[in-house]
């Protein structure tokens, strides 16, 4: 891929984290802080003590990144479904129950950088199931499934080009 096509595309990154309110791209960079292990979540982004028992919590749930990353099942068969599906459903579920990424493309945006481009096709069906599960809001769930689009549900292939912005902690400045 040429550097310009890389660089276009980076941008396009930036700008859909861009179009996420404030408290998603709060949500992303301290997820992605605790699924990639970029800094101490606790010192960066608790606020109070019911955010540090989340972000605890967590750490906890997000344990079984690890896993999903080695067990991608084949889009084929239904070997390795059950384990794969079902680790990455309760993590989904988890992020959705916390009530801070409020529609599929921010779920998405997260999950492509926690997992990489191979859990792209496995995306539609684990955000429909986590968003459907009773642990959700009824009228959270409402929201939740009307943000996929028809286009994203019904995806004839996905691309396999890795994420290349992946947005982090931006230190203020005293003026």
């Amino acid at each position: 891929m040429s550097t310009t096509s890389t660089a276009s595309m980076t941008i396009a990154e930036m700008r859909e984290f861009a179009s996420f309110d404030a408290c998603e791209q709060r949500y992303i960079k301290r997820s992605l802080d605790v699924g990639l292990g970029r800094h101490d979540a606790f010192k960066l982004w608790a606020r109070d003590a019911a955010e540090n028992a989340s972000i605890r919590s967590q750490y906890v749930i997000y344990q079984d990144l690890k896993a999903l990353r080695c067990r991608m099942p084949s889009e084929i068969g239904f070997d390795d479904l059950d384990p794969f599906m079902g680790k990455l459903m309760r993590v989904t579920a988890f992020d959705l129950a916390q009530e801070r990424l409020t529609s599929f493309s921010a779920y998405r945006f997260l999950y492509e950088r926690l997992l990489g481009a191979d859990v792209r096709p496995w995306l539609p069906s684990a955000f429909c199931a986590a968003s459907a599960l009773p642990q959700i809001r009824p009228e959270r769930r409402r929201d939740l499934l009307k943000s996929l689009s028809e286009a994203a549900a019904t995806a004839p292939g996905w691309s396999d080009r890795q994420p290349a912005f992946y947005p982090d902690w931006v230190e203020e400045i005293a003026a």
